[in-house]
């Protein structure tokens, strides 16, 4: 996130973590990196560096559709990072650090929460890099391993596969005649929308031919978004971050991210665990991301905006999502 949250600082940012954490914090710098958090690098008195990330308790319609869903969903998501890595030994998960009352997310207001990790020495990729053939064979290998894992995380909550924001879309799609009003990319969006909606009214209907089928498919515990940009490359090997979207999901949630046109991925995952990869799956997850994006961009500027960095990029992604879909 470029822009900073608001009635969030560094004096709010230290305070919570003295108080959740028992951490004194010397030094702070923002981090304007990732899509849907806030993320501090701090040091403490003793040296040790630490990443603070800052949660928008109204902005993860995934987890919940009100600030105490979202919040239990958070702290869901963040105690099963937790039982991968310390109770099923998964090694490369960033998991959170507990507070002082045994928490891994405590609250920051009314409207954030904050969660502490260890932070990370290494290299992190670039969202929307190709993943190279040594990398999609290494992750084929680490989501593997995480599948397996799924006994150990009790606290993970079933994934919905219908898409979050999908009423907002419907809504659009519907209003494209009348002015859109929430601000200076509004009309602009509008327009876009209108020359792509009988695209997007396909891939809608698409993805409702494919999510019967995919329901009905068995749940292993998921990252959700294993893509480049989660991965950090470290001296001893590649860790993911960002298991706020970890669930329960068929694991194509997970695999449609990875696997190539070769095919030698999905093989492969399927000689090291012994479940076959549904093609219907992957196609849905990879339909599901499409309308998610362009739902919560479409979302954003249906509503109060104003021109910012983050308004700006949001703007770049959905001329971006909707040229790479639409024929």
């Amino acid at each position: 996130m470029r822009d900073r949250p608001a009635g969030v600082g560094e004096r709010e940012l230290k305070q919570a973590l003295a108080d959740g954490w028992h951490t004194r914090v010397v030094a702070t710098r923002y981090a304007p990196v990732g899509g849907g958090s806030y993320h501090w690098v701090v040091r403490d008195d003793r040296g040790r560096q630490w990443f603070a990330t800052v949660d928008d308790l109204d902005d993860k319609c995934w987890l919940g559709d009100t600030r105490a869903a979202v919040s239990r969903g958070l702290r869901a998501a963040m105690e099963t990072a937790f039982a991968l890595r310390h109770r099923a030994g998964l090694w490369f998960v960033v998991a959170p650090v507990r507070a002082v009352d045994g928490e891994t997310v405590l609250p920051l207001g009314s409207k954030y929460s904050v969660t502490v990790f260890p932070f990370v020495h290494g290299a992190s990729g670039r969202f929307g890099a190709e993943l190279s053939a040594g990398d999609r064979e290494h992750l084929v290998e680490m989501l593997a391993a995480l599948h397996r894992s799924t006994p150990a995380a009790a606290q993970a909550s079933r994934c919905q596969i219908a898409v979050p924001r999908r009423g907002v879309l419907e809504t659009a799609l519907r209003e494209l005649e009348q002015p859109w009003r929430g601000g200076p990319f509004s009309e602009l969006a509008r327009a876009l929308i209108t020359r792509k909606a009988r695209h997007i009214r396909h891939l809608l209907a698409s993805f409702d031919e494919l999510a019967e089928r995919v329901s009905a498919l068995e749940p292993v515990v998921t990252h959700g978004e294993p893509h480049n940009a989660n991965l950090i490359r470290t001296r001893n090997g590649v860790m993911m971050i960002d298991w706020d979207t970890v669930g329960l999901a068929p694991p194509e949630r997970d695999l449609w991210m990875i696997v190539s046109d070769s095919g030698q991925e999905t093989c492969r995952y399927a000689q090291v665990t012994g479940r076959p990869v549904d093609p219907a799956a992957l196609a849905l997850y990879r339909i599901r991301w499409t309308l998610d994006d362009i739902s919560a961009f479409v979302k954003m500027f249906r509503t109060g905006h104003r021109r910012t960095a983050d308004t700006e990029h949001t703007w770049l992604g959905l001329n971006n999502t909707l040229a790479r879909t639409a024929s």
